[in-house]
């Protein structure tokens, strides 16, 4: 009997196992060849073995999925096997028969075009623009290309001098095209260049762009990653009036700490070592992670290394329309990490040290549009327009701010990569980058700037190079670009090795998993064997929250005066996080360790103590110095560092009201009221303003 063509699943997979590259026969699960017929030489091993998954195109029942798991899981491997990536095994496992019946446009018959992928590392399709500049600086020159495409062109898919378009390829609706610009917030984007979008506008983009090719489905890697909590609350009420619709029929990823939409319906769960831990509908899945929790808790089960307890912390909260509710597996998790570093500000009012970025008066526009500073206040009797903001050696800073309001713009004239530099009340380390004749200083080149900035954003892991080695990404902290020379001694290249060992288990792809990323950052720095792996992979080759592992370091390693992380722990799972804040404060010298708390109630703690590295005399990374400041911008209270103390929070675009500034009595992650206070609202807001938290 022939089945109705509502009945065929979108995505069939029924007991397939895939791989990266083609198994060899010869040397099983682990060995691979390349199409030449040579061994390939890394580990190939089997992920997701015996999957069987399915998403109908049609349900009485809502089927509305997110893949969720920590760091190195596979999450945006699952996601790229649903799209029909990656090697199957039986290769009949995996099919589409919903793409082969009438009910589909001819244009979206095959799962690279009706299945459609919106990640956030700014490669591939769902890219800005048919090329990524050369250089950081490009986005923001007022000569343009004839392929700088405005926004519009991009949401519209005229990315093309010549453009062609199918037969049955009716374009944008125009009613759809409305919506989707005014949910996402991007009417007033509408022409400029793409390239002068900052980072959440242009994932914004990203998102609408996919929404307006009408696919069958949309699978949306961590989707509200980056995203200020304004958008946020509109994004998900758009996403899941399409999901009622399943037009199109969706498909999320998240981190553990992540609060779910509550119009999700299906959750898979991943295990560590890239396989399935659990599947089926929410409640079947949070039931089964917080049995498994409380048993280990009560000592009846033992942890499973796949299924570190550690990630599963903050499981379990709910992203609504009136903000994040629920408190998720808190109440049965007896794991807490204690604070990464709650170190102040080592410059205070009685004591002020050496300026290291004066902005007296800044305000940047292209034409009649004002970008960042249009403003006026009245400050110590004076009116005063635009940016006032002095950073000082020792301070630790975050700034804060709605998507658009100039973040990345600030961030920008700090690295001097915008070339209104020059024309601004701008000192750094004082000085200008224009020559005074008075006093005879010469003026500060763009190679002085970038040797004394560390810096760490989304825009570097645009433009940093797929095919260098991870030592080359590290190493590049010493040279002048990406791609030239580093200018190394013996104790840069003792760094680099210290750092690479110390964050093997984040950054070697042929690391299997270990039982917590607490027990890993503990044993760090006692293997003294020397490293080839680093040299063997590409940074493209990395995970996403791999490559953004390697760019904070990169941004840390060498103590510039300044380090600005703009967005560094994107992507990152708490366990991830809370190392590589640990790294920035303390270096090599502290370790997370579990201990118990008598005082707890027996509950055992990550606490931070002397690493095996520190109590050997092997310390060759520090952390973060006195003399160093610190600027880190972030739309997440947990991802900013527990030593951030002063704080700027810029105004949304024109308003015409002035920045705000503040100083923080402890770490933004454990206080909402803090939080709350930095965005300017009440306590009754503060989860609201937890956004993405």
């Amino acid at each position: 009997m022939r089945l109705p063509t509502g009945s065929l699943p979108v995505i069939r997979i029924a007991n397939g196992t895939f791989y990266r590259h083609q198994p060899s026969s010869a040397s099983g699960a682990l060995g691979s060849l390349t199409h030449h017929g040579a061994a390939h030489p890394h580990p190939n091993p089997a992920f997701f073995q015996g999957l069987s998954f399915e998403l109908p195109a049609r349900s009485r029942t809502p089927h509305n999925w997110c893949v969720v798991g920590p760091s190195l899981s596979g999450k945006t491997t699952f996601l790229q096997v649903l799209r029909g990536q990656h090697l199957c095994f039986p290769p009949t496992a995996r099919s589409f028969p919903h793409l082969s019946t009438g009910d589909v446009p001819h244009h979206l018959r095959t799962p690279d075009r009706a299945i459609q992928y919106v990640g956030f590392d700014s490669q591939g399709a769902g890219s800005l623009g048919p090329a990524a500049p050369t250089y950081l600086s490009a986005r923001y020159e007022s000569l343009r290309e004839i392929t700088d495409f405005s926004l519009r062109d991009f949401l519209l898919g005229n990315m093309q001098l010549n453009p062609s378009r199918l037969p049955d390829d009716k374009g944008v609706d125009e009613a759809l095209f409305r919506r989707v610009v005014a949910d996402l917030r991007l009417e007033e984007l509408l022409d400029l260049p793409v390239a002068f979008l900052s980072n959440g506008q242009g994932r914004r983009a990203r998102i609408a762009r996919a929404l307006l090719t009408t696919p069958e489905v949309l699978l949306l890697d961590e989707p509200f990653m980056g995203l200020d909590p304004p958008t946020v609350a509109s994004l998900s009420p758009l996403l899941q009036s399409l999901s009622e619709k399943a037009s199109p029929r969706l498909i999320l990823s998240a981190r553990p700490q992540d609060p779910l939409p509550d119009w999700i319906t299906h959750l898979v769960y991943l295990r560590t070592d890239a396989q399935v831990g659990l599947m089926g509908t929410k409640a079947a899945v949070m039931d089964g992670l917080r049995e498994y929790v409380r048993g280990v808790r009560a000592g009846k089960i033992s942890e499973d290394e796949g299924l570190p307890v550690h990630a599963l912390s903050e499981m379990g909260r709910t992203l609504t329309k009136a903000g994040i509710a629920g408190e998720g597996f808190a109440e049965d998790f007896s794991i807490a990490v204690a604070d990464s570093g709650s170190v102040a500000s080592s410059a205070d009012a009685g004591n002020l040290r050496e300026p290291l970025v004066e902005m007296e008066g800044c305000t940047v526009q292209y034409g009649s549009k004002v970008v960042l500073g249009n403003w006026t206040e009245e400050r110590d009797g004076k009116r005063l327009r635009g940016l006032h903001w002095t950073v000082r050696r020792g301070e630790r800073w975050g700034i804060f701010g709605p998507n658009g309001s100039g973040k990345t713009t600030v961030v920008s004239l700090l690295c001097s990569d915008h070339p209104q530099t020059y024309s601004l009340p701008i000192k750094l380390f004082g000085r200008s980058r224009l020559p005074d004749p008075g006093s005879g200083q010469l003026p500060l080149t763009f190679w002085d700037i970038q040797e004394r900035i560390g810096h760490s954003s989304p825009e570097i892991h645009q433009h940093m190079p797929r095919n260098l080695t991870i030592r080359q990404v590290l190493e590049s902290a010493w040279a002048e670009t990406f791609r030239s020379k580093p200018n190394l001694d013996a104790e840069a290249s003792e760094k680099v090795e210290a750092t690479l060992r110390w964050f093997e288990h984040e950054l070697n792809p042929a690391v299997h998993a270990q039982a917590s990323s607490a027990g890993s950052a503990a044993q760090a720095g006692g293997d003294t064997s020397s490293l080839a792996w680093p040299d063997e992979y590409m940074f493209g080759e990395l995970s996403f929250s791999a490559q953004r592992v390697l760019l904070f370091l990169r941004a840390i390693i060498k103590h510039p005066d300044i380090v600005v992380l703009d967005e560094a722990f994107g992507g990152m799972d708490d366990a991830v996080r809370d190392k590589c804040m640990l790294f920035l404060v303390y270096g090599e010298q502290k370790a997370y360790a579990l201990g118990t708390n008598q005082g707890d109630g027996g509950a055992v703690r990550a606490v931070v103590t002397d690493s095996p590295t520190a109590k050997t005399g092997r310390v060759k990374v520090q952390g973060l110095l006195d003399t160093q400041a610190l600027i880190c911008i972030s739309h997440v209270k947990e991802e900013v560092p527990d030593c951030v103390r002063e704080w700027l929070c810029l105004p949304e675009a024109n308003t015409g009201l002035p920045a705000r500034f503040g100083r923080l009595d402890g770490p933004l992650k454990t206080s909402s009221r803090r939080w709350a206070d930095i965005w300017g609202i009440g306590a009754a807001g503060s989860q609201q303003a937890s956004g993405t938290s």
